[in-house]
């Protein structure tokens, strides 16, 4: 239609937005919804949810986890580790990638048979909790990062998918220059895979920022808590006194009312620490996100269209 949108492509375009719409407030809103609960009181939510806005505003929970006197330490381990291993384990699985990639690789068949069996298979916890003492890992700032140095055989099929797609003309030319393997995998083949790299570093980061396996099988020292695990005690631990408070209330008035002070007269429960500490462990991934975001997308979707 000259002149302006048929009929059909306006139905289109309105339909298209209202349903963006809707699925962004369905993405953004349990967040939200998590930031007023955990700034409401804790008494006063348990008499109905909060949707828009806290009825009794108070930062009571946030203060009761930020004055953790573990908070800073594991917040330092958390992120020094997220850091570390996401920078190294992709650098390394893009280096086992392009040699995988290249198809003069000696033993390339009996890689990918490996590969494709650790996908789906593994050893189990007892044998890893064996080789990691063997190692002598336990209980150590190395486990966090020498058992995470490799990025897995799935992102090695991706990374591999994104090399094919590079014309060979560059590699043959680069040789005839001679360059070697290392010098066309810096000069040339990391250059150009920076969107994949950022959408696997992007994954990466956050499967190890909200790990808390690793704190709970392979560590006992207290300065080796990650945030995810010092939060999984806190919500254990608030779960428990929340527990004890309700069964106080019905035998012993006097340690219910003990009980509650400690709690800060109802400010603070179980549920406003579990939704305070949920926030407070995602904000770096969501500070960290929109940086990322322009190779992100260009990234997931690169070698699904071939010509």
């Amino acid at each position: 239609m000259v002149g302006g949108k048929s009929p059909g492509e306006r139905i289109f375009h309105i339909t298209n937005v209202v349903f963006m719409l809707i699925l962004m407030i369905a993405t953004i809103y349990p967040f939200w919804y998590a930031v007023v609960s955990s700034l409401n009181g804790g008494l006063d939510l348990q008499r109905g949810p909060v949707f828009l806005w806290p009825r009794e505003f108070t930062s009571a929970s946030w203060l009761t986890v930020l004055s953790d006197p573990g908070l800073i330490n594991a917040t330092w381990i958390t992120a020094s580790r997220t850091v570390i291993v996401t920078v190294v384990s992709v650098l390394y699985t893009a280096m086992f990638a392009y040699a995988f990639s290249r198809s003069y690789l000696i033993g390339r068949k009996w890689v990918a048979a490996v590969g494709f069996v650790s996908m789906y298979l593994s050893g189990g916890l007892i044998p890893s909790f064996m080789v990691i003492n063997w190692l002598g890992l336990y209980d150590t700032y190395w486990v966090y990062i020498i058992p995470s140095l490799f990025g897995g055989f799935w992102n090695v099929i991706v990374l591999n998918a994104n090399y094919k797609a590079l014309p060979e003309s560059l590699f043959e030319s680069a040789k005839l220059d001679g360059a070697g393997e290392f010098t066309l995998f810096f000069r040339i083949v990391l250059p150009l895979s920076k969107p994949v790299l950022a959408a696997l570093s992007v994954f990466s980061a956050v499967a190890i920022w909200n790990d808390y396996g690793t704190t709970l099988y392979f560590t006992q020292s207290e300065h080796l808590q990650t945030l995810q695990y010092l939060i999984l005690k806190l919500l254990q631990t608030s779960t428990a006194v929340e527990q004890m408070a309700s069964s106080a209330q019905l035998s012993n008035a006097s340690v219910f009312d003990l009980l509650d002070k400690a709690r800060g007269q109802g400010l603070v429960t179980a549920q406003t620490l579990q939704l305070a500490s949920m926030v407070i462990a995602s904000i770096p991934m969501i500070v960290m996100y929109p940086f990322a975001q322009r190779f992100f997308i260009k990234g997931v979707l690169l070698g699904s269209v071939k010509g």
